[in-house]
């Protein structure tokens, strides 16, 4: 039977790390099924997903905790089974002038109606015409069926005014399912 292995990473940026992770992932017959990556003020982080049949499992973590010897420092979770419930699948992205509080007041906003954010990708750059700076997200949002999207909407729109910012809200075609 298979296991899912959730692992977070963070260490000082260098090249070798991936291939660190996945060849210690390899070695142990597990499969790397999803993984999200970025170097951020000189660290690298990652999360990433490996699937390995369970009694392989306790032999992997020892090997993936040797690798903090390299100055990677890893967490190690097991997935949890969950029977997944039905939900419809939403894009949301937002731009506007950059400060603080805008993914707590906009995640307390989803929080609220039960909406998981299965991705969520945020950056600042510098506007075009002034060089102020413009915070951008960009989420994949999981709402659960039983949900008014139409309350959620009216919501966040409500709060993109008070921010003063742009929001795009869209129903995105097919259900999702997410963990219950």
């Amino acid at each position: 039977m298979n296991t899912s292995l959730i692992l977070t990473l963070i260490g000082p940026d260098r090249p070798g790390l991936v291939n660190a992770v996945s060849m210690c992932a390899s070695q142990h017959g597990a499969n790397w099924m999803e993984s999200r990556m970025a170097h951020l003020a000189g660290q690298f982080a990652g999360v990433v997903r490996l699937e390995i049949d369970a009694a392989r499992l306790e032999q992997l973590e020892t090997a993936l905790r040797a690798l903090e010897r390299e100055g990677l420092r890893i967490a190690v979770a097991r997935g949890a089974a969950a029977a997944p419930a039905a939900a419809r699948r939403v894009a949301l992205e937002l731009v506007g002038h950059d400060r603080p509080g805008i993914v707590r007041d906009i995640s307390a906003v989803l929080a609220r109606y039960g909406v998981s954010i299965e991705a969520l990708d945020t950056e600042c750059e510098s506007a075009s015409m002034s060089g102020e700076s413009l915070f951008r997200a960009r989420a994949e949002l999981a709402v659960p069926a039983t949900t008014d999207l139409a309350r959620v909407r009216a919501d966040l729109e409500a709060l993109a005014n008070e921010l003063m910012v742009d929001l795009d809200f869209a129903d995105v075609q097919g259900p999702a399912v997410i963990a219950a």
